[in-house]
């Protein structure tokens, strides 16, 4: 089974990539170098538009040996075949997306509190979203700060991803506090040179000896 590496975490999001297709987009993060790439797309757009997307987009990342991860949608997920998929509390229970997905895919939980992190310790999952760390608006949730990261870090043995407003400017502070998995959306897709952005990220990930 796939675990979830250290690394970039990216992010699609169509609305927020200077008018360019997610597919372009995410051949620009491939050819990068980003470890995981997770489909997110909450516009209007059908199932199959999505689905159509997705197929494209797991025989993109099975060639570039990059983990893909589809969020929310369970059904398009295995329909492509996806490594995993990524849910939020309210959506399905992780017990139904296990028997649903199967033991040999990645399914990944969003929390924001102490609380949600110790109740997925007992949930049959591989990693954790921690966030949002900084204040987003690709999502309405309120910041956690960077204190719910470090009580991650010191208490919860899940292995996680911190997510949420994680910019070149800022990402120092996520990696010094001991995560090793950093989501980006924005600060990607709203790039003018994506891959020059992926690099100064990546330089950051190898100065503090994560990849």
């Amino acid at each position: 089974m796939k675990r979830l590496p250290a690394g970039l975490y990216a992010i699609t999001c169509e609305n927020r990539s200077r008018g360019r297709k997610n597919l372009e987009v995410v051949k620009e993060m491939l050819e990068a170098g980003i470890e995981v790439l997770q489909y997110r797309e909450k516009e209007n757009k059908t199932i199959r538009e999505k689905y159509l997307e997705c197929k494209e987009i797991a025989k993109m990342t099975k060639d570039y040996g990059v983990i893909f991860i589809v969020n929310d949608n369970v059904d398009i997920a295995m329909a492509v075949d996806a490594d995993g998929v990524h849910i939020g509390q309210d959506d399905l229970p992780v017990s139904e997306v296990r028997k649903l997905v199967g033991s040999d895919k990645i399914i990944g939980l969003s929390t924001h509190n102490e609380k949600q992190a110790n109740m997925a310790l007992s949930e049959d999952i591989d990693y954790i979203g921690v966030g949002p760390i900084f204040k987003t608006d690709t999502k309405q949730t309120e910041p956690v700060g960077l204190g719910y990261l470090e009580y991650v870090v010191k208490n919860i043995s899940l292995p996680f991803v911190a997510i949420g407003g994680i910019k070149e400017y800022n990402i120092d502070e996520v990696l010094l506090r001991g995560a090793k998995t950093v989501a980006l959306v924005t600060e990607i897709t709203e790039s003018v040179d994506i891959k020059d952005k992926i690099k100064k990220l990546r330089k950051k990930l190898k100065d503090f000896k994560i990849i």
